[in-house]
């Protein structure tokens, strides 16, 4: 492979200061995760968006988390169909091999993906509906989600409401998989549906009774 370069300076020097600082503190705890193997409580699908800092949000270390991202968090439905299915090799992973306890998903504002699908079900990204476009058959996924706010006139509060609708469009394939819905049922994994606002730092929780979305802990 002829095309892979050096790391650029800045992340060199990132590396060095990291080496430096938090890894020279914590040197046992990093030789105890590598030596012990990985034992995370949780499973977190969140969305590929640069803005979204997941173990900045639940203030956590490295090995707490099992975490996944792609573009506006989304789960297919179960397919063993033998293609390529990143987003559920790793839950599959996660569950029947980390056996973790908590599977979250993790949405948030401004998703660019949510938008790239409102503007495609409009028929105003047409680069999205071409067959060969990886994000907008990606996006196909939260199509049942669209038609559920396609009515919504505002365009900020549409796309809020579809990026809280992403969040359970996938809670309900993630029920799709047998093994998630065996240990859902046997009370050994539990769901939650989260949305994160950027720039408030606002966390809110999905609850199935009301099908609305909450602050966490009623902040």
């Amino acid at each position: 492979m002829l095309h892979a370069k050096p790391l650029p300076k800045y992340l060199v020097q990132r590396y060095q200061g990291w080496k430096a600082t938090d890894y020279a503190e914590n040197a046992a705890w990093y030789k105890r995760l590598a030596n012990e193997g990985q034992r995370p409580r949780a499973m977190v699908i969140s969305c590929c968006d640069s803005r979204v800092h997941v173990t900045s949000i639940f203030g956590a270390d490295s090995g707490e988390f099992f975490i996944h991202r792609n573009i506006a968090n989304l789960v297919p439905p179960y397919a063993p169909d033998g293609d390529h299915h990143g987003t559920s090799a790793a839950v599959e992973y996660a569950v029947t091999a980390l056996k973790v306890t908590h599977l979250i998903v993790l949405g948030h504002s401004q998703c660019g993906g949510v938008q790239g699908c409102i503007d495609m079900c409009k028929g105003k990204a047409p680069e999205l509906d071409k067959p060969n476009s990886f994000v907008g058959r990606w996006m196909d996924i939260l199509r049942p989600g669209y038609e559920v706010i396609k009515d919504v006139e505002d365009g900020e509060t549409q796309a809020r409401a579809l990026e809280r609708r992403s969040v359970v469009i996938s809670l309900e394939n993630l029920m799709t998989f047998p093994f998630v819905a065996e240990r859902v049922e046997s009370g050994e994994l539990s769901l939650h549906g989260l949305w994160t606002g950027i720039g408030e730092g606002a966390l809110e929780e999905y609850n199935p009774a009301s099908d609305q979305f909450r602050p966490v802990g009623g902040g």
